[in-house]
């Protein structure tokens, strides 16, 4: 089961009511992405080596698909539920984006957007509050219902009433949606929101067909899926969803027959299972070990090798009311301290990037505000810090770092902390591995039981404002209270600065693209100066397919355009 976003904590309404606070909101994939799989994953990490041979398991053969005109795909998620109302999973997402279209998508492999129900980008009222978005014609739902601007109001009013998880995503921010002609959709905010139209880009944002579908809290249909997108559901359980391609689709059809998701039962399976040809794609889900193999076997075996710098973001989350990290100084020396390039090479086998910002290095608003002032391994800036703040060898700053159990990368990383310090810090800092089962470490994140934890970011759209908002806004504190009320809180960091709120209010209102920049950068180096959190790194996705497989593309956002893939015989 995956754990990521299904603990979604409403946000009060007070402060800054346009954003939410969502707890674990994407953080818990790099959980989920374990629960399953410790045992394997810790023992294929540790030997290095390719995993031992082991039968696939599912509700079918992956092996049928391999040789058809059909992709298969594996992968280890199992998804939930096919509604897209609820849907706040990747696995989720990876196969609603296939059978839905939303009023705007991702170009190419790109974070950039473009009409998709839509035939234009919106024009936007002067105040920011009304968007008027023209509508596409000619479309047909799956079920054989038109597709119009009834129909696009009635599935975004759904997604925002029906109490879903993602549901607070738009409840938050829309106001109210209505046709405004048979093929105008007007949409009105309960404050500006400058990436609204790439928040409309969000899978769950799919339209559905109002024959098959109601709107009413926890009126949802886990095991069916009618929208207007290029395939149309044929079965669907947890083990192996089947899509055919839909043959009225208004727009380019696919470049493949359908597609099959096969859910294995570990990463040992889903290894395997490619490697002996039973599976055309692998996706996500592969330790860092098994990359590397598979990486290693490509120009021999005739693998192809796709990769993208992922949207994640991994960090190190500090909460700033627990002493003596309510010490800037102590809190700075932890950033000094961290050596990304040897965390990188020693536990991720050099399959991620640094990090420098909590806004993703492809982003054009990232600002790499930790770099300059800390560096890496910057053991002597660390030490004269510590000094500053009162600790020495003989009263050692005992660092606790919490991280889930079941995640086996983590535990090596905060293994190599504590080595790192042993060794570099002349006994003045001394790092305690926290291992905690991770649906107890999410349950007391915002109780500020825990100094600090380690934790992953993944966007619901490619908007800087997605990895701000979210994590360090506030309703409600001061500078001497912290973050008493918020996403600060919620998260864990208790942080609390009134000009990160203005900034953040700023970025969310204002329309120009270089004005947005220039505030986003004025709120990064105000992170890295305050160090509420330090960024270790984003990793990079893989996915491999087969030789016949050609156009395989990830986007940063939506991950593998499945509906591009064309098996070649």
């Amino acid at each position: 089961m995956n754990w990521f976003r299904l603990f979604r904590r409403k946000r009060p309404n007070s402060g800054l009511s346009s954003v939410s606070p969502k707890l674990g909101l994407r953080q818990w994939q790099s959980i989920g992405q374990f629960l399953g799989l410790s045992i394997a994953c810790c023992a294929l990490i540790v030997s290095c080596g390719a995993p031992k041979t082991s039968t696939p398991v599912g509700s079918s053969s992956p092996a049928t698909g391999a040789s058809s005109d059909r992709i298969t795909v594996g992968s280890i998620e199992k998804p939930r539920t096919l509604d897209p109302a609820d849907g706040y999973e990747v696995a989720i997402s990876d196969i609603i984006t296939n059978l839905g279209d939303r009023l705007y998508t991702y170009v190419g492999d790109t974070d950039k957007i473009e009409p998709q129900l839509a035939t234009a980008m919106p024009k936007v009222s002067a105040d920011g509050l009304t968007y008027t978005i023209p509508i596409r014609q000619g479309v047909t739902f799956h079920d054989g219902e038109p597709f119009n601007a009834k129909a696009m109001a009635f599935s975004l009013e759904r997604f925002s009433k029906n109490g879903g998880k993602p549901s607070a995503l738009l409840s938050d921010v829309m106001e109210s949606v209505e046709a405004t002609g048979d093929y105008e959709l007007t949409i009105k905010l309960k404050s500006p929101f400058a990436p609204f139209p790439s928040l409309l880009a969000f899978s769950g944002m799919s339209a559905v067909s109002p024959k098959a579908y109601e709107i009413g809290e926890g009126k949802f249909k886990p095991n069916e899926f009618v929208g207007t997108g290029p395939y149309k559901l044929v079965s669907f359980n947890p083990n192996l969803v089947k899509l055919d391609v839909f043959d009225k689709y208004w727009g380019e059809k696919p470049a493949n027959q359908g597609i099959d998701f096969q859910s294995l039962s570990s990463s040992a399976n889903l290894y395997n299972s490619f490697a002996t040809g039973a599976l055309d794609i692998a996706y996500r889900d592969l330790d860092s070990s098994q990359v590397v193999s598979l990486k290693n076997d490509a120009q021999s075996k005739g693998f192809q090798v796709v990769n993208k710098p992922s949207t994640r973001v991994d960090y190190l989350v500090l909460n700033v009311k627990q002493k003596p990290l309510d010490q800037v100084e102590v809190r700075q020396a932890i950033a000094a301290m961290i050596d990304r390039p040897l965390i990188i090479e020693r536990v991720y086998k050099n399959l991620a990037e640094p990090s420098y910002s909590i806004v993703p290095n492809s982003f054009e608003t990232n600002v790499p505000a930790f770099k300059e002032p800390y560096g890496d391994g910057n053991v002597e800036k660390a030490k004269e810090l510590l000094t500053k703040a009162g600790f020495s060898k003989e009263k050692p700053f005992v660092f606790e770092i919490w991280y889930s159990s079941s995640n086996s990368e983590r535990e090596q990383m905060v293994t190599l902390l504590k080595e790192y310090a042993a060794q570099r810090l002349d006994g003045i800092m001394q790092v305690k591995p926290q291992p905690v089962e991770s649906t107890t470490l999410f349950a007391n994140v915002a109780k500020g039981i825990y100094p600090s934890y380690l934790v992953a970011w993944f966007p619901d759209f490619g908007d800087a404002d997605n990895y701000v908002s979210p994590l360090f806004a506030c309703n409600k504190g001061s500078a001497a209270t912290g973050c008493e009320e918020g996403a600060s809180q919620s998260q864990g960091f208790f942080y609390y600065n009134e000009k990160i709120n203005q900034l953040i209010q700023a970025e969310r209102k204002e329309q120009n693209t270089e004005a947005r920049k220039k505030i986003f950068a004025e709120i990064q180096t105000l992170l890295a100066q305050d160090v509420p959190y330090v960024p270790f790194l984003q990793k990079v996705d893989y996915a491999f397919a087969q030789k016949p497989i050609k156009n395989v593309e990830l986007n940063p956002v939506l991950g593998l355009s499945f509906w591009e893939v064309d098996k070649q015989a």
